[in-house]
């Protein structure tokens, strides 16, 4: 049938606006990011958060009771073995106290002469067998006494020894039991000042009692050490120790310098300690102590730093980003961009890092994947890659 040229003309006009109503209708496709599959180096690390502290520090306290003098040292002075870090002045002793404290000093001189007398009385016994012992051994060797006889003479004397012996040990005893005594004795109503000693050369890190008061046994006054002969304490979770080894490299990081500094991994403590996070959440956590390659002197005791312990690190690995990836019903999956649509692929994946993942299975090398998948994308539908400003 032969149309006519309005029936032509109202033909070709219902398909154009056909066309612009599918046009108008159709969804337009959806804009995501975008990356290539490559391949590169691939490390593995733990982040953890830590602080540097001199390695061998010790703290110096109060032995007695007492008042601690004005510490005059300040943070960083250095101080030599054996001088003097500080002076503590026991309570003097009242009359109760002083009478009693004589009365242990003079019970410990009777103790004293009283073990002085028995070793006496032993070393008398003692030089009497000897001679008996001696003179019973040459009437033996001539035939005069019988062996069992020469037997009882020798072991009375070997036995006399060993008493002996005994008697000069309590004889030290009790001279260091007098001294003892005798040390708490004072003048009554006065103190006798004791001064502390450094145990060996240092630095002062810290001096806890600056200013002069009454302080106990065992109270800190001050803190000394090598503050150039740092290491660094990371602790990280109990989980994640267990992947930690020893020698292990390190890069510390945000500790205030331009450039990371390089360690290693020098001990991973045997044992956790727990600890509230920000959360509020109880925590085992681990201590991982490392050495720096080389001293930073700009470092100090307690310093916060960041570190990064390299667990493993690989070169022309083929690798995906992280944010790529999401779980699917068999496992993961990405979405590959061909032909403008997004693709679902299942991924095999192995060593993950902070931001690439190793691939095993399932992407080859130029792939473009999307990156942070939206819940709108799905299988099949268009998508147009967001050009990146330059």
């Amino acid at each position: 049938m032969k149309l006519s040229k309005t029936q032509r003309i109202a033909a070709i006009s219902g398909v154009v606006v056909a066309g612009i109503l599918i046009f108008v209708m159709m969804p337009s496709p959806l804009q995501v990011d975008s990356e290539s599959i490559r391949r590169g180096e691939l490390t593995v690390t733990l982040d953890g958060e830590g602080m540097t502290r001199v390695r061998d520090s010790f703290t110096v306290a109060s032995p007695v009771n007492g008042r601690v003098e004005r510490i005059t040292l300040e943070e960083g002075d250095f101080v030599q073995k054996n001088s003097v870090v500080a002076r503590v002045t026991p309570p003097p002793l009242n009359t109760r106290e002083f009478e009693e404290a004589e009365a242990r000093s003079r019970s410990a001189e009777a103790v004293l002469e009283a073990a002085r007398a028995s070793e006496r009385q032993v070393k008398v016994d003692l030089d009497q067998a000897a001679r008996k012992y001696n003179r019973y051994k040459n009437l033996y060797r001539k035939g005069a006494v019988a062996a069992e006889t020469f037997e009882d003479v020798k072991t009375a004397w070997q036995v006399l020894q060993k008493q002996h012996q005994a008697a000069l040990l309590n004889v030290e005893s009790a001279r260091y039991d007098l001294e003892a005594a005798r040390s708490v004795i004072g003048k009554p109503g006065s103190g006798n000042t004791v001064d502390i000693l450094a145990p060996d050369s240092g630095r002062v890190l810290r001096v806890f009692e600056k200013s002069e008061r009454v302080v106990s046994a065992g109270t800190p006054l001050v803190e000394m050490g090598n503050p150039e002969d740092i290491e660094v304490v990371i602790d990280v979770l109990s989980s994640d120790a267990v992947r930690v080894e020893r020698g292990m490299n390190v890069q510390i990081e945000e500790w205030g310098g331009s450039t990371a500094l390089k360690g290693f991994v020098k001990t991973v403590e045997p044992a956790a300690f727990t600890k509230i996070s920000s959360l509020g959440i109880e925590e085992k956590r681990v201590n991982i102590i490392v050495d720096l390659e080389e001293p930073e002197s700009r470092l100090g005791d307690n310093y916060r730093i960041q570190a990064k312990i390299i667990l493993w690190q690989d070169e022309g690995i083929l690798q995906v980003p992280i944010s790529s990836i999401f779980r699917g019903d068999q496992g993961w999956n990405v979405f590959v961009i061909k032909k403008g649509k997004a693709v679902r692929q299942p991924i095999t994946i192995g060593m993950r890092g902070t931001y690439y993942a190793e691939v095993l299975d399932g992407l080859e090398e130029e792939d473009v994947v999307v990156v942070h998948p939206t819940n709108d994308l799905e299988e099949g539908m268009r998508v147009k890659v967001m050009k990146r400003g330059k």
